[in-house]
């Protein structure tokens, strides 16, 4: 097994130090889109409100909201649905931008120049602000592989940073296309990124144009945002470098592993690659951190152990059912576990043949945790949370004697007097109840 001696440098999360806005027209959707990028608090991470819609839902920029979608990078939480984002995201990370709440009045992030250019100037002119909350950061440490036909991407042990290498192989097709091969790689930095990666255009073979129109896709592309490719190479356009379309696809994966929510040290090899099998990785890298945290073996950068939630919640003997926080993700996202033993109280009474932890109490232990995220704000200090609705139960799987429980919060919405959260609990990676609750904060 492969081993990596090398982290990634610990740093504090950044904003942005004023708005920036972008307008233009959707590379699929063909329609005009305004979007505004703001600052946001440590621990938002980059997430996006559909402004257009009612209620203005909003939906975070991670891997289990990403969704497959032909050609483009989506994500989606309920209603609030966003895709083509990963030039901006891409943009983004290469800044060190950990934290923004993107506004949108439609569904597609505009194309723009199809590059991240004009994204990454406007995100330098609007300035970098480092928050008051380190940022986390995680090292793979042996091959993290994803496959599809013959597509396949791998995560390698890195050398502190990540870097990704792109080969691009696409066979000669009926006279309708030559054989087109290229490989590049790259050590991503802002330098990089800016010189070497941002400026590479999407692209659509020739062959394929009146499919994705009848589709209703490339609605908006022209000569000017996309490489047209035929059988005598690019049409009406200058390549910027000789393998253009594979730093494009670069562009691409760079923007797709942002959603982890991490800084990565990795280097990652696509072969043939597009946005599904970038999903499946993201996917995947969050499976392994999520392992590695269960089992002990990651870093623990943030998290709260007993005496201090106990300093946070009213909950005592028996009934306090959290054990450990091990990662707190600014007041947007929180991971605790509890160790299930038969010295449990409620096992005496409830089935004490066939013990099983009951289902409510499961979701008492999604509502301290709950309690944990929400109470953690200055603002709520001296505050109790209060248990008001539960929706969308689920009970999956029995919990027994011997199991740790994971249980996830993530807040949807947070105000100074009600808290929405969505909860879950995972035994061995695999989820056993889910629910979203509601809570309103009374004075103690």
């Amino acid at each position: 097994m492969l081993t990596q001696e090398t982290t990634v440098p610990q740093r504090n999360q950044r904003t942005l130090k004023s708005p920036v806005e972008y307008r233009g027209v959707g590379l699929h959707s063909g329609k005009q889109i305004t979007v505004r990028v703001r600052p946001a608090e440590a621990g938002n991470g980059v997430s996006f409100v559909r402004i257009d819609l009612e209620d203005q839902p909003e939906v975070r920029a991670h891997g289990p909201n990403m969704k497959a979608r032909q050609r483009r990078t989506c994500i989606q939480d309920g209603r609030a649905e966003v895709y083509t984002c990963e030039h901006l995201l891409a943009s983004l990370y290469a800044l060190g931008v950990d934290n923004a709440v993107v506004e949108i009045d439609g569904e597609e992030v505009p194309g723009l120049d199809g590059a991240a250019t004009e994204f990454l100037q406007g995100l330098k002119q609007s300035g970098i602000v480092e928050l008051r909350a380190p940022r986390q950061s995680y090292s793979v440490k042996q091959p993290i592989y994803v496959r599809e036909g013959n597509a396949s991407i791998v995560a390698l042990p890195g050398s502190g940073k990540l870097s990704c290498e792109y080969h691009l192989d696409y066979p000669a097709k009926n006279g309708s296309l030559k054989a087109t091969r290229q490989i590049v790689g790259f050590e991503l930095s802002t330098e990089n990124f800016e010189r070497e990666i941002a400026p590479a255009r999407t692209f659509v073979f020739e062959h394929e144009v009146e499919a994705l129109r009848a589709a209703g896709l490339g609605l908006g592309a022209n000569s000017q945002n996309t490489l047209v490719v035929g059988p005598s190479g690019v049409r009406d356009n200058t390549l910027r470098w000789d393998d253009e379309l594979a730093r494009h696809k670069i562009l691409d994966l760079i923007g797709d592993l942002a959603n982890v929510g991490v800084d990565l040290d990795a280097h990652v090899i696509a072969t043939r690659s597009g946005h599904n099998l970038n999903m499946l990785l993201v996917q995947r890298l969050l499976q392994e951190m999520e392992r590695e945290q269960e089992q002990g073996d990651a870093p623990r950068e943030s998290g709260l152990d007993i005496r201090e939630i106990l300093n946070l919640l009213p909950h005592r003997y028996p009934f306090l059912l959290i054990d450990r926080v091990i990662e707190l993700d600014g007041f947007r996202r929180a991971v605790a576990i509890k160790n299930v033993t038969i010295n449990e109280p409620f096992f005496q009474g409830h089935w004490p043949e066939q013990p099983i932890m009951p289902g409510v109490l499961q979701l008492e232990a999604m509502a301290q945790l709950s309690g944990v995220l929400l109470l953690r704000k200055l603002e709520n200090t001296g505050k109790l949370a209060v248990l008001w609705s539960i929706d969308k139960v689920k009970l999956r799987g029995a919990v027994v004697p011997g199991d740790q429980l994971r249980i996830e919060v993530e807040t949807i919405r947070a105000k100074p007097q009600v808290g929405h959260v969505r909860a879950r609990c995972k035994v061995a990676g695999k989820l056993v109840s889910e629910a979203e609750l509601k809570f309103t904060l009374v004075d103690a």
